[in-house]
């Protein structure tokens, strides 16, 4: 059950904005294992004049809050995923820059206030 939120200038389409969330979310079905309908994404704009004015107008901030328990390699795979499926969104691999938040189950009030230690999912979380 991540939780995806993409920071980033305005200016892109309604279709853009949703092939790279598109792009996101399949990258965490491919790495992490996630059931396809396990979508919990935000897009958040911040106007240039907020904006570092060292940076590309097309970077992407992809933040993702995860369970803890996926391995290393699995968070690699992540990274490449994002990459790939945004590169073909036409944002470079240097335009990228992703940070995975590992918060232990426990951290999470979810399902009508349960713990999701609690809860089976029915699916891995240890990849």
């Amino acid at each position: 059950m991540p939780l995806t939120t993409l920071t980033m200038q305005p200016g892109r389409t309604g279709e853009q904005k949703q092939r790279i969330l598109d792009g996101v979310h399949a990258a965490l079905v491919h790495a992490f294992g996630i059931p396809e309908n396990d979508r919990y994404q935000f897009i958040n704009e911040i106007p240039r004049e907020n904006w570092d004015v060292s940076r590309s107008p097309n970077d992407i901030l992809v933040e993702i809050k995860a369970f803890s328990g996926r391995s290393v390699e699995a968070k690699r795979e992540l990274y490449r995923a994002v990459v790939r499926n945004l590169e073909a969104c036409g944002v470079t691999p240097q335009e990228v820059f992703i940070i995975v938040n590992d918060l232990p189950m426990e951290n999470w009030g979810i399902r009508g206030g349960q713990a999701a230690c609690d809860i089976d999912f029915g699916f891995r979380i240890d990849v």
